[in-house]
């Protein structure tokens, strides 16, 4: 038995909804803040806030908050990639790097999300492999539903706190 990779996983979804809305749900502000976030702002080129429909490319940074914390809970990183199709590309705070790709399978749209680079010390290993894998899985599920059914799934009840779904 090989020893477990800490250091990276990846996570495949197929999701019967056309390529362009799974790549512009990822790389608008709009896009992620329907299924993913409270709030993504993105700066672009200039120190210029970008617009909730605005694109995001290669370079842009990016502040995120998610429901159930509060606003003093970011995470703040860059665009490493944005190919306008299938491809993007951020950096995740120290939890790494993450790489989404889409490609046709079958007739649905195969997500791959695979996050890397992630510390192998015990807080990596917990908080960043076990933890951010835990939470993609849900966000992913989330993406699907939203796109395939239009029922959004996390929880957006700020008296909740430490519930599965934000």
């Amino acid at each position: 038995m090989q020893p477990h990779d800490w250091s990276k996983f990846s996570l495949k979804l197929p999701i019967k909804a056309n390529p362009q809305d799974i790549y512009n749900a990822w790389t608008t502000p709009a896009g992620l803040e329907s299924w993913f976030l409270r709030q993504a702002d993105f700066v672009g080129e200039g120190g210029i806030p970008k617009d909730k429909q605005q694109a995001i490319t290669t370079g842009d940074t990016y502040t995120w908050r998610w429901f159930g914390y509060s606003d003093d809970t970011t995470e703040t990183g860059k665009v490493l990639a944005a190919n306008g199709k299938d491809h993007f590309q951020f950096t995740f705070g120290i939890a790494g790097t993450v790489t989404v790709s889409l490609k046709d399978v079958e007739g649905e749209t195969l997500i791959e999300l695979v996050q890397d680079h992630i510390p192998t010390d015990e807080k990596g290993k917990v908080d960043f492999h076990i933890g951010c894998q835990g939470g993609w899985l849900f966000y992913l599920v989330n993406l699907k539903s939203l796109l395939e059914g239009g029922i959004d799934l996390r929880n957006k009840n700020e008296k909740l706190k430490g519930v599965l779904n934000s």
